[in-house]
């Protein structure tokens, strides 16, 4: 709290920094026997004034946010603001100069003390409209973050039933061939449904997703038997990288489903992680039946490839490979991001 706040002002003067150079050149450009380290310093309690009550500006603008549709009493509010807080700057401006130098003091030029009151609106103006343009931005930025959100959530509750009712599919193939098996099957689906479930977060460590895979592939095994080899290769360094939840899973499954389940042969599934410069590189690999497997309209890795998308921007990418007959390829490159950062 106390470092955004730090933050804040630190933002704050800098912002002022410009108008104080430009108030400073301006006096010694109007009064050419003002020596420059006075120039400064009046300026600098000029435009600090200045920046004290655009508080005050700031506080007004969330009190009035900009109307949709535009309305006249806004403008009303606004030019009775720009009033006071000119007012009120040459005011104080004066009282403090007076002040310094032990005697009344009125800040003006030769054409009076208007051109300070015009420079005091122009600096609420200036206050006010950055104002509202920031908080426009935030807005925008912010909706832009929830449409964001809302598409990852969606794209994750589709990719949770994806592969569940796979796992269905394979109890329901127990079920005249071997109950026994077929119970024992549906009590891990049960457990699986209630780790998806609870799953809220968008991006997980990989040494869970791949807990998460082993307690899917668990299930696989009990269909396919010896048919179905799995070979995984995580460096100890690479567990606790995150990497989109439900991820791996989906690179998983999609060897079982579309590399496996066709043959009668026995598949390989080979899971490996790897550092790629500032990257993590995941692949699945299996020597099944091989061809697009992302080909398919709403399949699991179009859906990862658009989750993934919204996540990482171009910093991330969903490559894949495959030949009828000859296996197929997936591998998913993301930033290296761990919990720390």
């Amino acid at each position: 709290m106390r470092r955004t706040r730090g933050l804040v002002w630190l933002q704050l003067i800098i912002g002022w920094l410009p108008v104080w150079a430009l108030y400073a050149t301006l006096m010694l450009t109007a009064h050419p026997g003002v020596r420059p380290f006075h120039a400064i310093m009046i300026s600098l309690r000029a435009i600090g004034v200045a920046a004290l009550l655009g508080l005050g500006a700031n506080r007004l603008t969330e009190r009035f946010p900009w109307p949709h549709p535009f309305q006249a009493r806004f403008v009303g509010i606004h030019l009775v603001g720009a009033v006071l807080y000119a007012v009120a700057w040459v005011a104080l401006i004066s009282a403090l100069e007076g002040l310094l130098r032990g005697q009344l003091v009125m800040v003006s030029t030769p054409n009076g003390v208007m051109p300070f009151l015009v420079l005091g609106v122009w600096l609420y103006v200036m206050v006010t409209g950055v104002t509202y343009a920031t908080r426009a931005t935030e807005r925008a930025a912010a909706a832009e973050a929830l449409a964001a959100r809302s598409q990852l959530a969606a794209l994750r509750a589709q990719l949770n039933p994806h592969f569940l009712f796979n796992a269905l599919h394979t109890v329901v193939q127990l079920i005249p061939r071997e109950p026994r098996r077929a119970a024992e099957a549906a009590e891990q689906v049960a457990g699986l449904l209630r780790t998806t479930i609870e799953e809220e977060r968008d991006l997980v460590p990989l040494a869970e997703e791949l807990a998460l895979v082993e307690r899917y592939l668990d299930i696989e095994r009990i269909r396919f038997g010896e048919r179905l080899l799995v070979e995984v290769s995580l460096p100890h360094d690479l567990e606790q990288v995150l990497i989109p939840s439900f991820a791996l899973q989906t690179l998983v499954e999609n060897a079982v489903r579309h590399g496996a389940a066709p043959r009668i042969e026995p598949t390989t599934v080979s899971v490996s992680a790897s550092r790629l410069g500032h990257a993590l590189v995941l692949t699945v690999r299996d020597n099944g039946a091989g061809g697009p497997g992302d080909a398919r309209p709403g399949s699991g890795l179009a859906r990862l490839r658009e989750r993934v998308a919204v996540l990482f921007g171009g910093r991330a990418r969903l490559d894949t490979h495959g030949l009828a007959g000859q296996g197929f390829t997936a591998s998913l490159t993301t930033p290296l991001l761990t919990e720390a950062e």
